[in-house]
């Protein structure tokens, strides 16, 4: 028979989550809605929307290597940034699949993309505050979405993380100039002699400044994997729509072929060519 202390235990007992309610597929299988009725519009919302949630975590994992390294706390940012170099692989792969679709077939649904473009992603833009490439005009872009101007602005004024890295070799007694440590960090870092000369002194001795070593050579590769996921990006853009204008009033390959420039720790790559 059943009794109200059955019935009571019955609904105070917490409800089992599921696996499809803990990742919320209902929301996310359904964000999916193409414009057209071209097939490969499928791929190439999911090719993007991936990408999203793979930047969402590279924030997430960028932000907290800022803190650690400003907290001279390094093991566990070395962790975090070859995390973030594995995200970026994740990135580039994901072009590959982007790839197979042919210029015919991107054209039967590019019109209904309307000015929306990757040009507009806030997310990227925030990786490349982050990584130190930063450009005040970018965030322009943004005017309409207040939340998102705020959250960049804050990534502009903050100390990239190459900026916390150079104040590290500060405080472990490298010898950088002090106009470096004092200078605008909403602009780009520019190559300076001392810091050139700090990372020097870490690759000559590296049994003597290893964690230094360490972090140098996680940077390196973090900045290798985020040129390739540039290129890969320019590469495929060609491939699909070739030399025209980007959807969202982007100059399209040629804009993309500028960043491809763009050095975000130039004196660890100049390091290499005085060993």
């Amino acid at each position: 028979m059943f009794s109200a202390e059955a019935g009571a235990a019955t609904m105070s007992k917490p409800k089992e989550i599921s696996y499809s309610g803990y990742l919320q597929l209902d929301r996310i299988l359904q964000a999916q809605q193409p414009l057209s009725t071209a097939h490969d519009e499928m791929l190439f919302i999911i090719q993007h929307q991936t990408s999203e949630l793979w930047m969402k975590l590279a924030i997430h994992e960028l932000s907290v290597t800022c803190k650690m390294i400003a907290g001279d706390n390094l093991q566990p940012a070395f962790k975090t940034l070859s995390r973030v170099s594995r995200i970026l692989e994740q990135l580039n792969s994901a072009w590959d699949v982007l790839r197979t679709m042919t210029p015919s077939e991107y054209t039967e649904f590019r019109g209904s993309l309307g000015q929306s473009s990757g040009f507009q992603s806030w997310q990227y833009r925030m990786i490349e505050f982050l990584v130190g490439n930063k450009n005040a005009a970018m965030i322009g872009v943004h005017h309409d979405d207040k939340a998102i101007v705020e959250r960049l602005e804050a990534a502009l004024f903050a100390p990239s993380i190459y900026d916390h890295t150079i104040r590290l070799l500060h405080r472990r007694g490298l010898g950088i100039d002090k106009s470096v440590i004092d200078r605008d960090v909403s602009l780009p870092h520019v190559c300076n002699e001392s810091v050139l000369s700090a990372w020097l002194l870490v690759y000559r001795n590296p049994r003597r400044f290893w964690e230094l070593y360490e972090l140098a050579e996680k940077l390196v590769d973090f900045e290798d994997y985020f040129r390739r996921w540039r290129f890969n990006h320019v590469t495929t853009v060609e491939r699909v729509i070739g030399f025209k204008r980007g959807t969202g009033g982007s100059s399209g390959v040629s804009y993309l072929r500028k960043m491809l420039d763009v050095v975000l720790f130039p004196e660890l790559w100049q390091a290499r060519t005085q060993l």
